[in-house]
């Protein structure tokens, strides 16, 4: 089903380039294993939730952390402070929308609960672990449900949780990318709450790569295997400046804010000032290298 709403990227199977680096079949079957045990320990640290707030999302990071390296993927984090500094009340947090990592990056940074569409529930072992960790699911193919879903958010937000959503709705490549679709931000004007954009970009050396991309005719299967054979592959998350309630009066003006904050870094290639971890300087774009 089709309608309005319904969000659609350009990017397809011609976007994923071939990776300039593989490992070798060896290293990928190993990577397979020891993300699968990473995964099946998810049970294991389920039992975390029983533990207090702050021991809870420590363990949580760490795990998630790990089954990102079980893929053979890095993670680096500029202005995680941001993160640590929000007080203990609601906030919606937007960001870009490129592969399945995604979800598994941002809670090795912090852990909070998701947006996310349907289909994910229905993913082999990844679902699961999506559901469990708080994900809120949305069908997109029923427009009539959208007000529903921005009363649940809307309230999940009034009571103090922080909660992100993939502005674009859909996956993009990670060259190009997409419009930030209002209707959730919406949910933040009702709340009250602040907007915390992320942008997630995923490089091999000095160039951004689109490997990892989850686009096209891709199944979660054949993206999995692509990600399992780079070699080198970094996923960085550019934690940015909160957007304060009142600074927008309506949705579309949120938007509009966020997605402009956040094309200050997807428009330029950042090098990180290595003396903080936290300020830019940008350089004019590298294209990616086949």
């Amino acid at each position: 089903m089709s309608h309005a709403w319904m969000p659609a990227s350009p990017c397809g199977d011609g976007c994923v380039s071939t990776a300039p680096r593989s490992v070798s079949s060896i290293r990928q079957a190993w990577r397979a294993v020891t993300a699968v045990t990473a995964l099946l320990c998810g049970v294991v640290v389920a039992l975390a939730l029983l533990l207090p707030h702050r021991q809870r999302e420590s363990t949580i990071r760490l795990w998630f952390h790990a089954v990102l390296r079980a893929f053979g993927v890095r993670l680096e984090v500029h202005g995680a402070r941001r993160f640590q500094e929000i007080p203990k009340r609601g906030v919606l947090v937007v960001s870009n929308h490129v592969s399945w990592l995604d979800e598994l990056a941002i809670d090795s940074v912090q852990p909070i609960r998701l947006v996310a569409k349907k289909d994910i529930k229905s993913w082999p072992v990844l679902g699961r672990i999506i559901t469990a960790a708080g994900t809120v699911y949305l069908d997109r193919e029923k427009l009539r449900d959208l007000p529903r879903a921005v009363s649940d958010l809307t309230a999940t937000l009034r009571g103090g949780s922080a909660v992100g959503i993939h502005a674009e709705g859909t996956t993009w490549c990670g060259l190009a990318s997409g419009h930030y679709k209002p209707a959730l931000f919406q949910a933040a004007i009702d709340a009250g709450v602040p907007v915390r954009p992320i942008v997630l970009r995923y490089r091999i050396g000095d160039h951004v790569s689109t490997q990892p991309a989850f686009i096209g005719s891709d199944t979660l299967i054949d993206s999995i295997r692509r990600v399992l054979k780079v070699k080198g592959l970094v996923v960085e998350v550019h934690v940015l400046d909160e957007i304060a309630p009142g600074r927008a009066a309506t949705r579309r003006e949120l938007a509009k804010l966020a997605k402009e904050q956040s094309n200050r870094l997807t428009s330029t290639e950042l090098e990180i000032a290595p003396s903080t971890g936290d300020s830019h300087r940008a350089r004019p774009i590298t294209p990616l290298v086949a």
